[in-house]
This record gives C-alpha cells, structure tokens and sequence, in this order.
C-alpha cells in the first residue's frame, strides 16, 4: 500500500513537473501583440520572446546530466521548478529589461527538466518508457492549451495587462514544488549507472544519435515557430485576436491528442520509421494548408498539432529507446536537446525577420514545410529498432571484418 502510495506521488509529480516545461513560454504568443504595444516591440524584438528560451534550452541542456550526477536527479529537478519560479517572478515586473531576463531564467529551467525527466524515466519506469513519455507529452500538451486559452482573458482581468496574465503562471511551478517536495526524502541519488564517467562522447560518436537529434531539432524548430506566430499568421489572414489566441489554445491542446494514440501504439512497435514519416508528413500538410487556404485554419491547426505533437512524443521516446541506460539516455537528451533546441532557437527570430522583409508569410511557411521533409526523411532512419552500443558494435564487427 505505501509502495503504491509512493508510485503515486511520483507519477503525479512528474506529470505536475511536465506542465512547466511549455506552458510558461508558450502562453505568450497570444500575448505578443499586447507585449509590443505596451512597450514598442518591433516584430524582431518580439519574436525573441519565443528565441531566447530556446537558446537557454541549447546553452544548458548539456550541463543537465552534470547536475543530475553531483546533486541527484529529485534536488535537480526541483532547483529547476525553482529557477522557473524566479524566473516567472521576473518577466512579469513590467520593464524590457526584466521580460528578457526573466524569460532567459525561466528557460534556463525549462532546459533541466527537459533534460532530466526522460533519465528519470528511463531510471524508474524502463519497462514503460513510452507510455510515461506519452503520458507526460500528452500533460504538457493540456497545460499549455489552458496557458494559450486563459492568456487573454486574465490580461483584460486586471489593470497590468499582460505582466498579470505573466504573473498568474507562477501558480504552476509552486504546486509542483510542493507535489515533488517528498521526493527529495525518497530519492536523493540517481541510478547507480549515472554516478560514473559520462557516455557523452560515446553518444557524439554515434550516428543513430545524431538521426535522433536532427529529428527532434527539425521538429522543434518548426513548432516554436508555428507555435510563436500562428496567433498573427490568423491575424493577418483574417481573423480576430479572440479567434487566434482561441486556435492557438487548440493547436497546443492537438499536439497532447497523439499521446492517446500513440501510449498503446509505440508499447507493440519495435520500429517506428513509418510512425515518424507519417506524422512529419501531416505536419507538412497542416503547414501547405494554412499558407493556401486559410480560411480552414482550425482543420490546418488540429493536423500540424498533430502531426507536431506526435513528433515530440516520438523524439523523446527515441531518447530513451535507442540508449541502453538511464546515463546514456541523459547523455543523448542533453545532445539532442543541446543542439535541436540551438537549431530550434533560430527559428521564430529567423521568421520575423523574413516576415518584416516581405510582410508575407509564404516563405516562412513554405520553409517550414521543407523542415518537415528533412524531419520524415530523418525519422526514417531514427525509427530503426537500434540503440547506440548496438549500432556502435556492429560498426566495429564490420571494421574488423574488413581489416
């Protein structure tokens, strides 16, 4: 009974963790346009409210492993609930100033829990990976449809507009602190296989390692972008701040709808090429659909949260299903995250720049659709039922061979 009680409270604390690490940051796209006006924003200068999360994101993925080694995977996890807190306390001072910090500080935690949850995954639930990986997408998918949803309305709620609305998120990460809290009695170290020397390069040398990267960075970069724009891409197309930021709440609860789909789905499928070619493919559809016909926006909307959504969900688990132990898994998400998320940070900058060039969203989308190409042509080979050791050893086989 008190085993289960624990399990419980585990699960719990992980889904709870999992609605910190989008909803902060992607509760503000419905906000940008009150952002810049309130304080003369260009379409630049906004556009890096979505960036410099994601260039947290590359920064400090790398060191999240590190931590995890020296003070545990549970005290890592809740100084990054903690930093995103500070960070949340920050941004919505009102200044410039304070709203670039803060978001840098509340990526700079976002990072360590993107990180550390699917080592902590791999460490304590290795026969159920894929479930809990879809389970958690499935949570920060929810969390931030609700962010998108209620952005608005809690701005127009008070006098200090969007800082409030900003402000309000701060409710998220201090119920999870509390929730995690007993976890720090618990557990204070990771797995015994993460107390050694890193797998890191072992990991760098792999090319199944860097398939994985490039999947989950193409599709990381395509959705922040989306993600960041869409509200004014509807705008622009026609339709009211209150008809985009509504659509903006949809898009992000349709990239939690695959995690129904996909939970019983990856437990029988010991290869997943077809899976990840087929999902970067509707996410390409869902992109050609807003560009040309607009005026079925809420169709396009639902098939790229999809087809996105299922992407993330496959890329995450392809963290812990091509790894051979929780350390390896942290290695590779720290890689993966690392570098996509730094492909990923170019993104919603790169496409406001082009917007302001052209005051035209083709050819932002019509790279976006390209990104989802080489996105289903890397899933190809990610999806193979391989880990690293295994494609490592029979490299050296046929080296060997070969001398």
């Amino acid at each position: 009974m008190r085993k289960s009680i624990k399990t419980g409270l585990l699960v719990a604390g992980i889904l709870l963790i999992a609605t910190n690490l989008r909803a902060p940051i992607t509760g503000v796209a419905p906000l940008l346009a009150m952002i810049s006006e309130s304080l003369l924003l260009s379409t630049t200068q906004a556009g890096l409210l979505t960036t410099l999360p994601l260039l947290a994101f590359a920064l400090v993925s790398p060191i999240a492993s590190y931590l995890a080694k020296e003070y545990g995977l549970e005290p890592s996890i809740m100084g990054a609930l903690s930093v995103i807190a500070v960070g949340i306390l920050i941004r919505s001072s009102g200044s410039v100033s304070a709203l670039y910090l803060g978001t840098v500080i509340i990526g700079c935690g976002i990072a360590i829990g993107n990180v550390l949850l699917p080592s902590l995954l791999k460490r304590d639930f290795p026969a159920r990976i894929s479930t809990f990986t879809a389970v958690y997408v499935l949570t920060m998918g929810i969390g931030s449809a609700i962010s998108s949803a209620i952005a608005v309305p809690l701005a127009q709620f008070d006098d200090k507009g969007w800082a409030f609305s900003m402000g309000c998120f701060i409710v998220i990460p201090l119920l999870s602190m509390a929730l995690w809290f007993p976890q720090m009695k618990n557990h204070t170290q990771p797995a015994e296989d993460t107390l050694g020397l890193p797998h890191g390069g072992k990991v760098w040398r792999s090319p199944l390692a860097w398939q994985v990267t490039f999947f989950l960075g193409l599709n990381s970069f395509i959705s922040y972008i989306i993600i960041g724009w869409l509200p004014t891409i509807l705008i622009d197309a026609g339709y009211s701040a209150s008809q985009a930021g509504a659509m903006h709440g949809l898009l992000q609860l349709s990239t939690a709808i695959p995690g129904l789909l996909l939970i019983p789905a990856l437990a029988r499928l010991k290869d997943q090429r077809g899976l990840a070619f087929g999902v970067s493919v509707a996410a390409m559809l869902g992109i050609l659909g807003l560009l040309y016909l607009p005026e079925f926006a809420l169709l396009w909307t639902l098939i790229f949260g999809f087809g996105a959504g299922a992407g993330l969900i496959l890329g995450l688990s392809f963290i812990s299903l091509r790894t051979d132990n929780s350390h390896q898994a942290a290695a590779l998400s720290g890689m993966s995250q690392s570098i996509g998320y730094l492909l990923a940070a170019m993104g919603p900058a790169l496409v406001g720049s082009i917007y302001s060039a052209t005051n035209s969203w083709v050819i932002p989308l019509v790279l976006c659709a390209s990104g989802c190409g080489f996105c289903a042509l890397f899933g190809l080979f990610a999806g193979r039922g391989l880990t690293i050791n295994a494609q490592l050893s029979a490299g050296c086989e046929k080296a060997v061979q070969v001398t």
